[in-house]
């Protein structure tokens, strides 16, 4: 009897304990429920207004290349006897810079100097033969005058005079031929000698000594000069961003070997289509871009043909101008405005309606704020 009231008290106990404990949990579960995650959804992540100075931008890439190329080619056909230059060396405009074997050409020269020579003899003796059937043609005039001849002679000497004279306008004519023939064989020998159109560098030698040039339908080239002392950047802009692009914005660049120097210039020009345009069976595939096009100074020849360089070409400045993150703006307004979370001194959060200006993709410029308010960028779970 005395056990049996013993276990009914720990039954007792057990029951009072396991409630106080189910208490105590419920009350743990309120608490956390109602201040701790009540604290994680009041925790913002948040960015204060600040001054700044902004550049709104294209960036892209793009390749130098001189701004003044030539490729320097043969007119005449044979074979390159002397090559006066290197890779690399400076050449002044006028400078001989390659012969070609000037024989065949030579060979054309006496060819036509001969021919104009000999059609030259020949007109003479048909001057000389014209002059007496002149004499001949008047002496039967004379004669039949005193109707000592017949007409009929007379007719024959009038024929030989206009014989003769139309072989002597017909001679004239071949001479002026053989004398065109003879100047452009003295220019083709001229030819044989490769002068320096520019001053500039040798960038390239496509032709070596011992080589034969072909001339029949177009110049085979010899070397390339070009002028190191400016650079063209040629800038490929994409086709949402080449509406933006004007003639006179400021531009800049770096490359690869030293990111640290920005080499500056302005924007010259837009070509008007894309480069594959050029190239025959074009077709539109894939991305097209525009090239923009602008100079920069080069005089100490760091800069070298085909260089890659990271293009930025300036759109907007603005200086000293209240800024926000971008993230801190919310969905646009009808009017253009943008609403902006600003949480206050006592935790209370206010929007604010904003007027954007230009961005630098990170930052934005705004008025409607003061400096250092603090705005929300980012809330809730996130923010932890």
């Amino acid at each position: 009897m005395q056990l049996h009231r013993i276990m009914k008290k720990v039954t007792a106990r057990r029951a009072v304990i396991s409630v106080a404990l189910l208490v105590a949990l419920l009350l743990l579960a309120f608490l956390v429920k109602h201040y701790v995650l009540a604290a994680k959804a009041n925790t913002y992540l948040t960015a204060q207004v600040v001054r700044r100075d902004l550049i709104s931008s294209v960036m892209t890439t793009g390749n130098l290349q001189a701004q003044q190329q030539v490729d320097v080619g043969a007119r005449v056909s044979g074979q390159l006897k002397s090559l006066k230059v290197q890779l690399g060396d400076r050449v002044e405009k006028g400078q001989l810079l390659a012969e070609i074997d000037p024989e065949l050409a030579q060979n054309d020269l006496i060819s036509a100097k001969a021919s104009l020579e000999s059609l030259e003899a020949q007109r003479r003796a048909v001057a000389a033969s014209l002059w007496q059937a002149n004499l001949i043609f008047r002496r039967q005039e004379d004669l039949l005058a005193k109707d000592a001849t017949a007409r009929q002679e007379v007719e024959s000497a009038k024929a030989q005079v206009q014989l003769l004279s139309a072989n002597y306008a017909s001679l004239g004519a071949q001479m002026n031929q053989a004398k065109a023939l003879m100047n452009s064989a003295m220019t083709n020998l001229g030819f044989t000698k490769i002068i320096a159109p520019m001053s500039g560098d040798v960038v390239a030698i496509v032709t070596q000594e011992g080589q034969t040039v072909v001339a029949a339908q177009q110049a085979p080239v010899i070397l390339k000069l070009a002028n190191l002392d400016v650079m063209t950047v040629k800038a490929q802009i994409s086709e949402a961003d080449v509406i933006r692009i004007q003639p006179g914005q400021v531009a800049y660049f770096t490359i690869l070997g030293d990111a640290s120097e920005r080499h500056f210039g302005k924007v010259s020009k837009v070509e008007p289509a894309p480069q594959e345009l050029a190239k025959d069976n074009a077709k539109a595939a894939g991305p097209v871009f525009y090239n923009a096009l602008f100079d920069v100074p080069n005089l100490n020849h760091r800069l070298r043909i085909a260089m890659t360089a990271q293009v930025t070409v300036v759109l907007l400045e603005a200086k000293n101008v209240l800024c926000v993150p971008l993230s801190a703006l919310g969905r646009a307004e009808p009017n253009g405005q943008y609403p902006v979370r600003v949480l206050g001194k006592g935790g209370q959060l206010s929007s604010v309606l904003v007027t954007p200006g230009i961005n630098d993709r990170v930052w934005i410029h705004v008025e409607g704020l003061n400096e250092g308010d603090e705005v929300v960028i980012e809330d809730g779970a996130g923010a932890s």
